[in-house]
């Protein structure tokens, strides 16, 4: 017989790596039962797959394909604007040219509904390794890929991930420290915040360091003038309008991210005030649209490209067996000032 042994064991593989047949013998299972929780797929039961799940990770069980010719790189992006999904696949495509490596993406669009349809199609792909933008992934999906031996690193623009894994990350906290104290040299005393969901943990960083600033200048936030909501451009609309129909509205307004930003542009414009002599507008992410929108929009840059390189190289280094320097990476954000923001009138 060629191509293969007992046990489904692999020529190439080194000795005292676990087999497939190993992993079924330790569960109490067959080997077909393993090749499919290793695959993510259906027809097993619950507490089986929970076990051999426990196994592998704890043997610490690697496909003997792990890394082969034409292997692919998958990015699995959920809830994220498309715009942020390009940038990060800018820096992560040539990383992975480097290592003569194909990049696929997936698009999840229901991560909690239940079933495997999305993980079963990723795992058929065999890639070497998973980058999973963004931390609305369940901990049974991050098993499920930890499960079948496949490397993951998370990468959230907007917060950390809740789950054991490699990740990257910017400096939330320090970004809203930073344009809040541009605001504060221009003079602004009266600002208003529009943060994003509260269950990210992201934008609470972003708002507590806004906070941190004023507290820091001796003004504090005034919460009358705080309002979060989803990081849309809807959202910015409704809330934007909220802070300018008060009687005493902020001269100011610190954003979440960039669309909820451009949602302050339109309840601004609609309101008859001009910016930046009426209202200072600050987001945070630095799109692309940021530099179309008029005025050209002040904002905190997040390196997305950079953070997908960085996720990518991560990934690389965990599918080649190596140890990993640091487990958690922030990349710097950085202010760019541009025309949306000036003196208090």
């Amino acid at each position: 017989m060629t191509g293969s042994t007992a046990d489904g064991q692999r020529r190439g593989r080194r000795r005292g790596e676990l087999t497939v047949g190993t992993i079924a013998r330790l569960a109490g299972v067959s080997k077909p039962t393993v090749s499919k929780v290793l695959n993510g797929r259906a027809g097993v039961a619950s507490e089986t797959r929970q076990r051999v799940e426990a196994l592998l990770r704890e043997h610490g069980y690697r496909r003997p394909d792990a890394i082969a010719p034409a292997a692919v790189l998958e990015v699995v992006f959920y809830g994220l604007e498309r715009h942020m999904a390009v940038e990060i696949m800018r820096g992560v495509e040539p990383v992975a040219r480097e290592r003569e490596l194909a990049v696929a993406f997936t698009e999840v669009v229901e991560p909690t509904s239940p079933g495997r349809s999305w993980a079963e199609k990723l795992l058929s792909r065999h890639p070497i390794g998973v980058i999973a933008v963004y931390s609305a992934f369940t901990p049974e999906q991050h098993a499920l890929l930890a499960a079948s031996a496949i490397p993951l690193v998370a990468l959230d623009p907007s917060g950390e991930p809740l789950h054991a894994v490699p990740s990257v990350g910017a400096t939330n906290w320090s970004g809203g420290i930073t344009a809040a104290r541009h605001l504060l040299d221009l003079g602004h005393r009266r600002i208003g915040v529009i943060g994003g969901p509260t269950r990210s943990l992201g934008a609470r960083a972003r708002l507590e360091g806004c906070r941190a600033a004023l507290d820091a200048a001796g003004t504090a936030l005034d919460d009358r003038l705080v309002r979060t909501g989803e990081f849309t451009f809807e959202q910015g609309l409704a809330l934007g309008r909220e802070l300018l129909t008060r009687p005493d509205r902020p001269t100011a307004v610190l954003c979440g991210n960039d669309l909820q930003a451009l949602g302050v542009y339109t309840a601004a414009w609609r309101l008859g005030l001009r910016i930046p002599e009426d209202l200072s507008v600050i987001g945070f992410d630095d799109i692309e649209a940021t530099r179309w929108c008029c005025p050209p929009m002040t904002t905190v840059r997040q390196p997305l490209a950079e953070m997908g390189a960085t996720a990518a190289r991560m990934l690389l280094t965990l599918a080649a067996g190596g140890p990993l320097a640091q487990p958690r990476v922030e990349l710097a954000t950085t202010l760019v000032v541009r025309e949306s923001t000036a003196p208090p009138a």
